[in-house]
């Protein structure tokens, strides 16, 4: 699959690499076949944490865990719904697994304060979307994507609401533990607290953009932006009705393939407009399954973190990490 990162093997890492489930390191071999790794490495090594012994080896200290390792277990813990401890403890049982991320049978095992430090140099350097965009690209090249359309939607992802813990500040105010960047909103008469992850999805099921808010943004503030590129059609649900996005997309030649909603002094549709939101409505589906998979298959449906760019990053990795499972589908079903 790939050399483990001592770069030297000895006969118990080769029977090692004879062990493990083989339907599992299928799968994972697949896997690792749809991301380009070394793309993606090329900038985290650039970071200073890492640069500083790639051009000086011989520095002293101890030398940080190979971030072609870390990356691989973050991509592990996303198709696999775990934790950073959930996580720690799978590469110590899992042969499969300590097998795909390179780790030999006398490497040290990256522990949970590892990927938060790691998963920290990646935020900070805003690397979350570089990551995202080079497995975009990578799926691009491959001949995967169908460019003949933008479907724009978006999902809450629920936050804690947290809880009064009896305190109060210098000021006198009480002190929650609710994550004051998360907010409310409503939808369908049920009140949500969280974020909103607004994506773009082309007509294979693949996510091309995504943008992160707080639950209270509405999602018409961001189709524009997630659309900017698009040359032959934009499709969405009524949310995203504006008579001005329409002209506007017309004037830019896009077909606006956006559901109507009655306006003011419209008691009802008209047949035309029904049968059109009904057309529009089996095409935007495809829209969905995104959310419906990272929800149903990666938990995607609280947030891990607080605070508006730490669920942001955690967001973009997931779809980035759906994108690659999508292509193996796509990839399969060829």
């Amino acid at each position: 699959m790939h050399q483990i990162s001592r770069g030297q093997l000895t006969w118990q890492d080769f029977a090692l690499s004879q062990l493990g489930g083989p339907r599992t390191a299928a799968k994972l071999s697949l896997l690792d076949a749809a991301v380009p790794w070394d793309e993606i490495l090329v900038p985290v090594r650039a970071l200073p944490e890492y640069a500083k012994y790639i051009q000086d080896p011989s520095r002293p200290g101890q030398r940080p865990i190979d971030p072609k390792v870390m990356l691989r277990a973050l991509m592990l813990a996303k198709w696999h719904n775990l934790s950073d401890p959930q996580l720690e403890e799978q590469l110590k049982d899992r042969i499969s697994f300590r097998v795909f991320v390179g780790l030999s049978i006398g490497d040290r095992t990256p522990d949970e304060t590892s990927f938060v430090i790691f998963r920290k140099r990646l935020r900070e350097a805003n690397l979350d979307k570089t990551i995202f965009d080079l497995i975009l690209s990578h799926i691009a090249r491959a001949g995967l994507l169908v460019k003949e359309g933008t479907i724009v939607d978006a999902t809450i992802i629920e936050q804690s609401r947290g809880h009064d813990t009896g305190k109060k500040d210098d000021s006198g105010n009480k002190i929650s533990t609710r994550d004051p960047e998360a907010s409310f909103t409503k939808k369908n008469d049920r009140t949500y607290h969280g974020y909103k992850l607004h994506a773009s999805t082309d007509l294979s099921g693949v996510v091309t953009g995504v943008m992160v808010s707080t639950a209270k943004d509405h999602d018409s503030n961001f189709i524009d932006e997630l659309t900017k590129d698009e040359t032959r059609a934009v499709i969405a649900d009524s949310a995203y009705s504006d008579r001005q996005r329409r002209e506007d997309l017309v004037a830019r030649c896009v077909l606006p393939l956006i559901i109507f909603k009655r306006v003011r002094g419209q008691a009802k549709l008209c047949g035309w407009q029904k049968k059109f939101n009904r057309l529009v409505s089996r095409v935007r589906a495809i829209g969905e399954h995104p959310f419906g998979w990272m929800k149903r298959l990666m938990n995607f449906r609280s947030c891990r973190y607080r605070g508006l760019r730490r669920n942001a990053f955690d967001f973009v990795l997931t779809a980035a990490a759906y994108n690659v499972k999508r292509r193996v589908s796509l990839q399969s079903a060829g």
